[in-house]
């Protein structure tokens, strides 16, 4: 698609030798007809006027004005009263033969994982808060600033925190990162600089992410069982790590909290190993049927480093996360984050920070909490009226449940059967470390975030017999 300029001339770089002894009119033709043959110049592309590019070349108006006028003779560029010369049409090298991409097979209802209701997303409110945030923003936040990330939106978060999450946040000890997968490299590499050479991970858990992040910082990782109540905390101490990822609030995948008596055995096996747990504070936004668990951050701030971001709250392609830093790490991760890439986009900090204070994004939480609690709903039904013999947790929290089919069933082959009656199903398979299929019955990760009520039904009708095990 050629470039759309409106009143200004675009730039075209084209080199002249004076010193070559071939005229400047045919080395200008030349240059432009090998620019339109190679495809440079596409097909409709503007050309700069005469009189600008007369003065980007540093030769006479008429010169140009001649080439103009015999690459117009020769059917590669045209011009019409009151338009831009373009690059005539044939007169580039034909495009290659490319095969047209292969569009995803449109499912009747896809529970990915993860997702949350991208068309949703607040739009309105936030190009309000963009352009409220570029209204007031002084010239000086268009420098690199702090690494630490904007301090407007550091502060805004810290209050924040404290109020919903009743984290020990501290403006100071916040770093923004451009989200979770950033701020786990920023924090393990951080760990191995201290020393630390092995980090933990639940099982089932994300061991793909946290694998990768701890090979870049240059540690091993190993997994730790998930039982009904959150992390063994004995089989951890059992093991030569000295950093752990955990999601306390509202596990991943599982559903489950972590029990009170974990986590305080948990910020025990830091203090007396002299570790740091880094708590996944993925989807706190969203809970129902309990009261809030707050922060693990929040009773030991000096051990736990806290990531949260909002790619569960308003949308992942916004890349804007957060990190609540022990004060002893803060320096290095902000050192970290440095050499990263020497901070996060300004206007987006500040446009989230807009958000945040005009109270506009708590409204939007209390809407999508209603809607997934709604599509919960439709879940628990459409399961009860089709599959009965299905167990469902996991629902306090998020907008995912853990389905436990009652009978043996192959996780590979239920999976592929459903895919072909156009519904996206995904096994606890994928985040076991072992990624082996589970001992006993299957269990599927059901994610509802960015499907509706409807296909919720129809999904789950249409695989019933498949989730009963007939």
């Amino acid at each position: 698609m050629p470039l759309e300029w409106s009143g200004l001339s675009p730039e075209l770089l084209l080199v002249v030798d004076r010193d070559s002894g071939e005229p400047l009119r045919s080395q200008l033709e030349l240059g432009l007809r090998d620019a339109i043959r190679t495809g440079r110049l596409g097909v409709g592309e503007r050309l700069p006027s005469s009189r600008e590019f007369a003065r980007m070349l540093g030769v006479s108006r008429g010169l140009v004005q001649e080439c103009y006028a015999q690459l117009q003779a020769e059917g590669y560029l045209v011009t019409r009263v009151g338009s831009a010369t373009r690059v005539a049409t044939g007169a580039g090298a034909p495009p290659a033969p490319a095969s047209p991409p292969s569009a995803p097979p449109r499912l009747l209802a896809d529970f990915t994982w993860g997702v949350p209701d991208l068309g949703s997303f607040p739009l309105a409110d936030w190009l309000w808060a963009t352009r409220e945030a570029g209204r007031a923003m002084p010239t000086s936040a268009l420098g690199y600033g702090d690494p630490r990330g904007s301090a407007e939106l550091r502060d805004v978060l810290a209050g924040y925190l404290r109020r919903v999450r009743a984290a020990a946040a501290d403006p100071e000890r916040t770093v923004i990162c451009s989200g979770y997968a950033q701020g786990l490299g920023l924090a393990l590499r951080a760990l191995a600089g201290t020393g630390v050479r092995t980090v933990a991970y639940e099982d089932p858990g994300s061991p793909a992410t946290v694998s990768s992040a701890a090979s870049w910082a240059g540690m091993s990782a190993v997994p730790v069982p998930v039982d009904e109540r959150g992390v063994d905390v004995r089989a951890l101490a059992a093991t030569d790590a000295r950093a752990v990822v955990v999601t306390p609030a509202h596990q991943w995948p599982t559903g489950v909290a972590l029990a009170p008596e974990r986590r305080l055995a948990l910020i025990e096996w830091a203090r007396s190993r002299d570790a740091v747990i880094i708590e996944d504070d993925y989807d706190a936004e969203f809970r129902y049927d309990r009261v809030p668990v707050g922060a693990l951050q929040g009773l030991a701030a000096d051990r736990v480093i806290s990531l949260g971001t909002v790619s569960k709250s308003l949308a992942p392609a916004l890349r804007i996360g957060w990190m609540l830093c022990p004060a002893a790490l803060t320096g290095t991760i902000v050192e970290q984050k440095q050499l990263s890439d020497r901070g996060s986009p300004t206007l987006d900090q500040l446009a989230l920070a807009r958000l945040i204070e005009s109270g506009r994004f708590d409204r939007h939480l209390r809407r999508m909490r209603a809607t997934y609690a709604a599509r919960r709903t439709t879940l628990v039904a459409a399961l009860a009226e089709h599959a009965p013999e299905v167990g469902v947790t996991g629902l306090a929290a998020g907008f995912h449940a853990v389905a436990h089919l009652a009978g043996p069933a192959d996780e590979q082959a239920l999976v592929a059967a459903a895919r072909a009656r156009s519904v996206g199903l995904y096994g606890m398979s994928a985040c076991r470390a072992s990624r082996a299929a589970e001992p006993g019955p299957v269990r599927l990760v059901l994610g509802f975030g960015n499907v509706g009520e409807r296909a919720v039904a129809a999904g789950v009708a249409a695989v019933g017999d498949l989730l009963r095990g007939r």
